[in-house]
């Protein structure tokens, strides 16, 4: 896309995403992603009640009297979207492209996270970590990010799941919160790169998806090309049996996806591209905040 469409659809995703975070989901962010633990505050007198492994004895030698660290919750989060670039993201047959759809999403999330302080940083990847932009706070940050979600052209078609884990879990040293966006079309299996990952971090998995992965239409004999590695067929969609048995490949891969997820304890929304993510975002929240 030209400079102009680019900034145009920049603005728009701006205006959406900063009207769902600041409306639809004040407080429900914060209270589903809670800070990474306690810091501390101030120091007072020592009341009854208090537990005697917060007594801070060097101000209460310097005092002759007990006083006692408070701390409060370290509210500030680092949050981390590492964002699937394969070329399967590049589909849409309904309201919209599973990669535009995926950008809106990050751009809510992001704009969610600044208004309560956190830093946002991102991974671009494929079957490799195609780029890494680290955390920072501030709307300038955020509109550099949206920019890259809607023009960032990928090295590789491909997808592996397991590589950006494995660098999230070398690269960023504190714990972090990260939102796992991708179609999760991989036959790689991810179950050690996330278990491990979700030790260390908080891993939330955000699947978007397109109606006709799972459900082909009845139009006849149709063409088909994966996206990913150029390989192409013809399907007969007017058969009952190639629609059915098409069905119940995408029926067992989700079983599979949702059992590793469970597994490694990692929560998780899945949305098509002609639902409405903001539901589906406000159930997440909902079901951590509780």
């Amino acid at each position: 896309m030209d400079a102009n469409e680019l900034i145009e659809k920049v603005r728009k995703i701006e205006i959406k995403a900063r009207g769902l975070s600041n409306n639809l989901f004040a407080g429900q962010y914060h209270t589903a992603f809670k800070g990474r633990g306690m810091a501390f505050s101030e120091v007072r007198e020592y009341q009854y009640g208090d537990d005697v492994r917060d007594i801070d004895w060097n101000v209460t030698a310097r005092f002759n009297h007990p006083y006692v660290k408070v701390y409060e919750e370290e509210r500030e989060l680092t949050v981390m979207l590492l964002v699937d670039m394969s070329q399967s993201l590049d589909f849409g047959t309904a309201v919209q492209f599973k990669k535009d759809m995926v950008a809106e999403i990050a751009a809510t999330l992001a704009f969610s996270a600044i208004q309560n302080n956190d830093k946002i940083g991102v991974i671009f990847f494929s079957d490799k970590v195609e780029r890494f932009i680290p955390p920072q706070k501030g709307r300038k940050h955020i509109l550099f990010i949206i920019r890259e979600l809607l023009d960032f052209h990928p090295e590789s078609n491909l997808t592996d799941i397991s590589v950006p884990l494995q660098y999230l879990t070398n690269a960023i040293k504190k714990r972090c919160t990260c939102f796992l966006m991708s179609d999760f079309i991989d036959n790689h299996d991810l179950k050690d790169a996330l278990t491990i990952a979700n030790r260390k971090h908080d891993v939330v998995a955000i699947q978007v998806y397109d109606r006709r992965v799972e459900e082909l239409p009845n139009v006849g004999l149709m063409k088909v090309r994966d996206a990913e590695t150029g390989a192409t067929q013809y399907i007969d969609t007017g058969s009952a049996r190639v629609r059915n048995l098409h069905h119940a490949w995408w029926m067992e891969r989700q079983q599979k996806l949702n059992e590793t997820l469970l597994k490694c304890n990692v929560d998780s929304i899945s949305v098509r591209t002609d639902e409405d993510y903001v539901k589906a975002l406000m159930a997440l929240f909902a079901k951590r905040g509780v």
